[in-house]
């Protein structure tokens, strides 16, 4: 028998259908793939374990909830005992500013009450950290917010940043008003993907302006913008972070009426000692940019 399988019948068994097992299997896994995959234990089996409408157990899926209930209740608890005798784990997704500008920072904090913690760093946007987070491979994510989460995940909203524009100190450009007043504008956009919301929050606010400028470098990282820009490339599109070193041939144009971004820490589950304490400092941390 398919381990898996097993997982995903206790589930059912013990929320009283395949809808019931999809709100609570701790990780994202959809209706119809629940339900190809106990069709398939109970091909293996050749057995009929549970009435669909109204749901009941078969006698034969009785006996299998009996014994693998025992087993699969008691895995948090046991996780919970083991990883008491190992050393604490941090396990964060951020994009690159982040993981380059502010985590090192917060790490201190955590340090003091957790030494000898053990650290695994990714660089990751929404939709890769919501992944990590379903996969269980990190504790918790710092990332831009602009698409409803995933069921299963916890979000706490910490700043609001406004978009801007990075351009090279030797382009005379007094603001953006000079760009929109153009019949066309000629500069290479230096962007992030198109699905990025940071991407997708520009384009929006072009639209009510009623300008098309489209990106014509796409990189995955704000650290990569800043480089591009001040190597003469181009015209940079980036989050307004008080406080954030720019290389010193780069220059900020505020976007004043563009929609800001929304940047939050999300996680699944209840959050170790170690992972509440690290979003404790972000909270901290986030308090005194906001004030800036």
């Amino acid at each position: 028998m398919n381990i898996h399988h097993l997982e995903l019948f206790y589930f059912v068994a013990k929320h009283g259908g395949i809808a019931g097992a999809v709100r609570n299997i701790p990780y994202g896994i959809q209706q119809p793939a629940v339900s190809g995959q106990i069709a398939k234990l109970e091909e293996t089996l050749g057995v009929k374990l549970f009435n669909r409408r109204p749901f009941s157990l078969t006698p034969a899926g009785a006996d299998l909830s009996a014994f693998v209930e025992p087993f699969f209740s008691n895995l948090e608890s046991v996780e919970a005992k083991i990883r008491r005798t190992a050393l604490p784990r941090l396990r964060i997704a951020a994009p690159s500013i982040a993981l380059h500008e502010f985590v090192p920072k917060l790490l201190h904090g955590v340090r003091a009450k957790f030494p000898g913690f053990r650290l695994n760093l990714f660089e990751a946007a929404q939709l890769d950290a919501e992944r990590l987070l379903h996969a269980q491979e990190i504790d918790l994510a710092i990332t831009v917010i602009e698409k409803k989460l995933k069921k299963g995940l916890k979000c706490k909203l910490l700043l609001e940043l406004p978009l801007v524009l990075l351009v090279h100190k030797k382009q005379r450009l007094a603001g953006a008003h000079e760009l929109w007043a153009r019949d066309r504008i000629e500069e290479t956009l230096i962007t992030f993907p198109p699905a990025e919301t940071a991407c997708v929050l520009f384009q929006r606010g072009l639209k009510v302006l009623g300008i098309e400028w489209f990106g014509g470098i796409e990189v995955n990282s704000t650290s990569l913008i800043e480089r591009y820009v001040a190597n003469g490339y181009g015209i940079g599109l980036s989050v307004g972070v008080p406080g954030i070193k720019l290389p010193q041939e780069v220059r900020v144009i505020p976007l004043d009426d563009f929609p800001h971004v929304s940047v939050g820490a999300i996680w699944a589950g209840n959050l170790s000692p170690i992972a509440a304490r690290f979003l404790a400092e972000i909270e901290v941390q986030a308090a005194a940019i906001a004030g800036k």
